[in-house]
């Protein structure tokens, strides 16, 4: 089992799996946040069409962004140029689009219940826009925080959509999770339930850090 541990296939499916990860939640983070905001403020008519657009979107199966990156991708796609099948780039690509929906819906549902009620603290205050917006990031830091988390969960744990648009491709595409699936469909349990454990721990890790210096910000801001 060792050995197996330290095999260079196991190594670099991790590395790719953190790199995919990291990577697709920054970039939908940034997205997810901005357009909740926007969408939150924004008054035009079709609102609630787009806001029950986007509340399909963060349960639309992964394999089917998968397949729509794929074939957007692929050689004689719209952006075949690009060469982004079958890389890491395009994992990241297929990652983004399924997790800003979740992210934007969740900061939207946030926004909606808490934010008002901050503009009206802010004015009486005597706050300009830009101090109004700090303040509502401020004062929704939590929930913003469980967006991204959620949107790392899911990135993380994704099978279907870079299976598709990575091909599981030893040492460059294969991920922890899509290793998983091939030692299942090879019979090899005990591997595949060992790297399950593998991801479960570097997770746990990840959430346990995050936590700790949300505490730590937490202790300073009541000093």
């Amino acid at each position: 089992m060792s050995g197996f541990l330290t095999n260079t296939g196991v190594i670099s499916a991790v590395s790719v799996t953190f790199k995919m990860a990291f990577s697709s939640t920054a970039i939908a983070s940034v997205l997810g946040i901005i357009l909740g905001m926007l969408l939150e403020r924004a008054s035009f008519p079709g609102k609630r069409l787009v806001v029950r657009l986007n509340r399909t979107l963060m349960g639309v199966p992964p394999v089917v962004v998968g397949l729509v990156v794929y074939m957007l991708t692929m050689r004689k796609g719209p952006l075949g140029m690009f060469e982004l099948l079958f890389t890491v780039k395009g994992m990241v690509l297929a990652q983004v689009l399924i997790i800003t929906p979740v992210i934007c819906g969740m900061t939207y549902t946030s926004l909606v219940s808490k934010a008002p009620a901050i503009r009206v603290f802010a004015k009486t205050m005597g706050a300009d826009y830009f101090q109004t917006q700090c303040l509502i990031m401020r004062e929704l830091k939590n929930e913003l925080y469980f967006a991204v988390v959620t949107g790392f969960g899911r990135a993380i744990s994704e099978v279907g959509a870079v299976m598709l648009v990575g091909g599981n491709i030893k040492g460059h595409t294969r991920t922890m999770t899509t290793a998983i699936s091939l030692l299942k469909s090879q019979g090899i349990f005990t591997e595949g339930i060992v790297l399950g454990v593998i991801l479960l721990v570097m997770a746990f890790i990840l959430q346990s850090l995050a936590d700790f210096f949300r505490r730590e910000e937490r202790e300073n801001d009541n000093i």
